[in-house]
């Protein structure tokens, strides 16, 4: 424990991946205003949106709107998801700072997420990879279903790896690994990092952490322990996949916050103005947001 980091990274995916699995559609007002909020409580990064077609996840049809629309402070990266060049395209015409290009570790999952085989998948990605590089922006690689899969269950180590190394070749700068429906424990987190590092530096690796069964905190400590200091995170644990049954919200940024500030480590972000914009929407989508920042926030505004 002694040999854990000063400072962590936390990469906000609240207004995408938080905001994608939600029925209720926010108002492209309300996406702006709560983006607005992130921007001013100390995150450096914030996934505002994602360039796919708006059949497949309406709530983010606005993707170009939001883009144009939000107020982008110094300092911070402001990057969005996107399936192909179709997507990217899209997404260069608002300038974002940083493009992220997505993939699973297992077949299955793959394919009902992208409709495409692993094999058919590389191809498409290195042309946005390439594409964006062209264009000056640096690529985020997320890497879904490493602890395991809805559809195949456990995953092989080896196969997350050799899919690791493959998206790391093509030139994405930093790769997170995925676990999609929240299964890891933290010895399986212990076990999978032990593994990867034999093979690759933890220089350009992030985690993506769901909480399904209670278990992101824990997995997080695990990866500090490793040495990673990168973490995704969405605001009072919104969100899931909706390719994924029963992936229920993400890693809260508010409990991530709250956890390494009481461990001395420091994140840059304030807390207070953290949970002033997990209050705002929480208001909007009409919900308690599953935090336990959020539970024991909302008990004392009551």
């Amino acid at each position: 424990m002694e040999a854990l980091p000063k400072h962590v990274t936390i990469k906000e995916v609240g207004p995408r991946d938080g905001l994608q699995n939600e029925k209720v559609e926010i108002d492209t007002a309300d996406k702006v205003a709560w983006i607005n909020q992130l921007s001013e409580t100390g995150l450096s990064y914030i996934e505002f949106s994602s360039f796919v077609h708006p059949k497949w996840i309406p709530q983010l049809k606005d993707a170009k709107q939001v883009a144009s629309s939000i107020k982008r402070h110094p300092g911070i990266t402001y990057a969005a998801l996107v399936p192909n060049q179709k997507g990217l395209e899209a997404a260069l015409e608002t300038d974002v700072d940083e493009v992220s290009i997505f993939m699973s570790a297992s077949e299955t999952h793959n394919k009902k997420n992208i409709n495409k085989s692993i094999e058919e998948t590389y191809p498409i990605l290195t042309q946005v990879v390439e594409e964006a590089k062209q264009e000056g922006k640096t690529v985020r690689g997320y890497l879904s279903t490493v602890f395991g899969c809805p559809y195949e269950g456990a995953v092989p180590i080896q196969q997350v790896i050799e899919v690791s190394i493959r998206l790391l070749d093509m030139g994405v700068d930093e790769l997170s690994l995925g676990d999609t429906i929240g299964v890891a424990n933290p010895l399986q987190v212990d076990r999978t990092l032990t593994e990867i590092r034999k093979q690759l530096s933890f220089d350009q690796i992030a985690m993506h952490f769901h909480n399904t069964r209670g278990m992101a905190l824990a997995n997080v400590l695990v990866s500090l322990e490793h040495g990673i200091t990168t973490f995704d995170a969405s605001v009072g644990g919104l969100g899931g996949c909706p390719y994924a049954k029963g992936a229920s919200g993400n890693l809260a940024t508010d409990d991530l916050v709250h956890m390494l500030h009481e461990m001395g480590i420091e994140t840059g972000i304030n807390a207070e103005q953290l949970t002033q914009s997990a209050l705002y929407i929480q208001s909007k989508l009409g919900k308690s947001l599953p935090s336990h920042q959020m539970q024991v926030c909302n008990k004392e505004r009551v």
